[in-house]
């Protein structure tokens, strides 16, 4: 008994170190941001004679004031420069993992498990990298629509993609390669507006008239689809194209943190499509009717 009382006590003092280490930290940390609010303070001060001084005079005699507002701006900048970072990395991460969450049980790896819809949209990248090479991206993809229109799982292929110039044209690469593959070419249907995922996916309800269909990219674009579509009142579903090797997608990583971010922004502000158009009936439409 005595040996389990001496345990006892020995994590009772190590726990109430370990509690005092904390509040020490805790009191440290409250002392140096009292230090450094204490002294942006007194730039605030500073800056707010300043903009008061020059209350109601033209804006080219507000040229002190600007000046003052725009140290005071950098001062802050300055010392909490690591905080900001940090609070916009954890912002970028925090919005990341809740697409991720919010999109897994509607992205589909198998296309035997995926319910059937009339439509599968599928999401238009560069057919060639850089280097001239084949993009992986977009080749998986393409063998994706045709497997899962082979399957029976999708009645029609709308093919979204941007269409910058006549001699960049990511629809008609796609609407080619997948009647190369065999699919029929009354059965594709064309976007030529999708210039950002989130145009694509609107454009796919407000101009093609889905309600519902199957989003086809890879995972990580899927997860933003699924997640635009659902934020629009579309009943999307994903299909995931096989992936590229890890290498090339811890690349494309950064890229995804900020797209993510800015679909928020999209979301919550409203954003339309660059363009609309007349409305395109898929299964209805005759061949002149096609974008």
């Amino acid at each position: 008994m005595s040996r389990i009382s001496s345990i006892v006590l020995s994590f009772k003092d190590v726990l109430i170190k370990i509690i005092k280490s904390v509040l020490c930290f805790f009191q440290r940390l409250k002392n140096y941001y009292n230090n450094k609010i204490s002294q942006v303070i007194r730039s605030d001060i500073y800056c707010f004679n300043a903009v008061k001084a020059s209350y109601k005079k033209p804006w080219y005699k507000n040229i002190k004031m600007i000046f003052v507002f725009m140290v005071f701006l950098l001062n802050i900048l300055h010392r909490f420069f690591i905080e900001i970072i940090f609070i916009i990395f954890m912002f970028l991460i925090f919005v990341y993992l809740s697409v991720n969450i919010y999109s897994a049980k509607h992205i589909y790896a198998n296309a035997d498990n995926i319910k059937k819809n009339n439509v599968g949209l599928v999401l238009g990248t560069s057919k060639y990298v850089a280097n001239g090479k084949l993009n992986k991206y977009y080749t998986y993809r393409i063998e994706a629509a045709y497997n899962l229109y082979k399957l029976g799982k999708v009645d029609y292929l709308l093919v979204s993609g941007d269409n910058r110039s006549h001699r960049y044209n990511e629809p008609q690469s796609m609407f080619n390669d997948l009647i190369m593959l065999g699919v029929p070419k009354e059965k594709i249907y064309l976007d030529y507006a999708g210039f950002r995922t989130y145009d694509s996916v609107v454009r796919a309800k407000k101009v093609f008239g889905q309600t519902s269909c199957t989003v086809i990219s890879q995972k990580f674009h899927n997860q933003r689809a699924v997640f635009i579509g659902r934020a629009k009142g579309i009943d999307i579903i994903g299909y995931n194209a096989k992936d590229v090797n890890k290498k090339f997608r811890l690349a494309q990583f950064p890229r995804e943190l900020l797209s993510r971010a800015l679909m928020y922004v999209d979301i919550i502000t409203g954003r339309h499509p660059y363009f609309y158009g007349e409305p395109i009936y898929i299964g209805e439409a005759s061949e002149d009717e096609k974008i």
